[in-house]
């Protein structure tokens, strides 16, 4: 099974929209759309898990096709990063040092 990252989707895109476009290309195991976590709204991609085959299919047919006027990018989703533990960090101590005189 393959992830693929779908960007530049139309805001008002849905799940199921998305679903259905890819399914014309193969099994569909899972669509999910990115909001943003504090105002709730789209981010304009998302990612959407296929079979291999049927996402290679998908990838080529849909990665510059027009959905709602914008033109999808669609590619293999890139395992993110690992941020490391810890946090914070840079603490430059406190205010205004010694006296100047």
């Amino acid at each position: 099974m393959k992830k693929l990252y779908v960007g530049n989707l139309p805001f008002s895109a849905t799940e199921s929209e998305v679903n259905e476009m890819f399914s014309k290309h193969g099994n569909v195991h899972s669509v999910a759309l990115i909001n943003d976590r504090e105002t709730g709204r789209p981010r304009g991609f998302g990612f959407v898990e296929m079979d291999d085959e049927a996402a290679v299919a998908a990838t080529a047919a849909l990665n510059g096709q027009d959905m709602g006027g914008r033109a999808l990018k669609v590619n293999e989703a890139q395992d993110r990063p690992r941020r490391s533990g810890g946090g914070g960090g840079g603490g430059y101590g406190g205010g205004g040092g010694g006296n100047r005189w």
